[in-house]
């Protein structure tokens, strides 16, 4: 029986609504272009939402498209400075690039609670950021994302 949860053709957004976090959504939506397994992709990603295990540090999201660009861009050739580089660059560029549309790149600041307190985090449960906020943080790092990714040459 086929998961619809599954489907490479759901966006990030479908996905964190299934319940993925945001950095499982935008790893496991570009799994498929990698040939790297949606299962396998979100076990990669799990430990990156709500900023790197619910710390509030920086954007599950923005993680989990960092590590999209690694696949993109990195190597597997540990002396090849070039591509370390050129990976690094990207990923600066995203997250300047959500800093400049959102004010900061760090989840606490984001949801205006922190989430690595219990009570900052059922603050943030009852005051629905993770349906309200997280989702547009979501579709801005997919698309910035995109942007890069479309803008890449190897």
């Amino acid at each position: 029986m086929h998961d619809e949860r599954e489907d490479p053709n759901r966006s990030p957004v479908e996905r964190f609504g299934d319940g993925c976090s945001c950095s499982q959504a935008i790893v496991a939506s570009h799994a498929d272009r990698y040939g790297l397994d949606q299962r396998l992709a979100l076990r990669i990603a799990s430990g990156l939402g709500g900023g790197l295990g619910r710390a509030g540090g920086t954007c599950g999201a923005l993680t989990g498209a960092a590590l999209v660009l690694g696949l993109e861009l990195g190597t597997e050739d540990i002396a090849d400075k070039a591509a370390k580089e050129r990976t690094y660059r990207a990923v600066r560029e995203l997250q300047d690039r959500f800093a400049a549309r959102h004010g900061t790149t760090q989840c606490r600041q984001l949801l205006g609670c922190d989430i690595s307190d219990p009570a900052g985090y059922q603050l943030a449960r009852e005051q629905g950021l993770f349906l309200s906020a997280c989702p547009t943080f979501v579709a801005s790092a997919a698309a910035l994302l995109d942007e890069l990714l479309d803008g890449t040459t190897r």
